[in-house]
């Protein structure tokens, strides 16, 4: 306030600016401590990055008879061209589900009916013989052991197949895609990490103690949770790599 601007009307008006004038000059100017904290900057993006969840490191598992894997590789039918593949290892795969999910891949569309079979080495007839009618979608397919009410027994080496059938009375034509799989307790240890782990950590619980079936289901449904998450199409991309499985990010 300038006390000069205007005529002091009365006695009062004065002695009240000359009180307003004394607590100026005892009262001291705000200074820059008492403004408001500036909140810390920002965490770089590479920080960010850091709370990503990294990709499951799959250890093979130091038993069981080596089972074997088919397919894998560009394939076609004439005018088709696509790589079809069991989204499993090269040996045999174990689960601890009694009614796992089983995960396979084609990279193109294809105009020909597939079948997915289950088998039981000790059984003649299949446990699931499953007819996929054309058109038959690009991308990674999903099937439920449990909504064919089948359930596996342990210490058995079932035998899974996907085919395309380019001609279903020929079906020497069949192109094929194949892995094995096998159904085994859950250790002690085991039961302990996944009854703590978080959903996003569970990939990796599974797949550092080689129970692969178990580590691509758990990686799946927090892609089908979470589709556009592009980060955990890169940790299936990088899980698959490490058993030599092609990409799937065509899908």
């Amino acid at each position: 306030m300038n006390a000069t601007s205007k005529p002091l009307a009365t006695g009062r008006i004065a002695i009240a600016a000359i009180a307003l004038w004394s607590f100026t000059i005892l009262v001291p100017p705000v200074t820059g401590e008492a403004q408001p904290k500036q909140a810390p900057p920002a965490a770089p993006a590479s920080d960010a990055k850091a709370t990503t969840a990294s990709a499951p490191v799959y250890k093979p598992p130091l038993r069981g008879a080596p089972g074997g894997r088919v397919g894998g590789g560009t394939r076609g039918t004439g005018r088709e061209a696509f790589i079809l593949s069991v989204l499993a290892p090269a040996h045999t795969g174990l689960t601890t589900s009694e009614q796992p999910v089983l995960y396979w891949f084609i990279s193109s569309p294809s105009s020909h009916p597939v079948e997915l079979t289950l088998v039981d080495p000790q059984k003649s007839d299949p446990l699931i013989e499953l007819r996929i009618p054309p058109p038959v979608a690009a991308g990674v397919h999903r099937v439920s052991l449990a909504e064919h009410g089948v359930r596996l027994n342990p210490a058995i080496a079932y035998q899974w197949y996907v085919a395309v059938m380019p001609d279903t009375g020929r079906r020497s034509k069949d192109i094929l895609a194949g892995a094995s799989l096998e159904r085994v307790a859950v250790p002690d240890d085991l039961g302990a990490k996944v009854s703590s782990a978080s959903k996003a950590d569970l990939p990796a619980v599974y797949a550092g103690a080689g129970i692969w079936y178990d580590a691509i289901a758990a990686l799946n449904e927090l892609i089908a949770a979470a589709p556009q998450d592009a980060a955990l199409r890169t940790q299936r991309s990088a899980l698959l790599r490490e058993v030599g499985l092609p990409d799937t990010t065509t899908e």
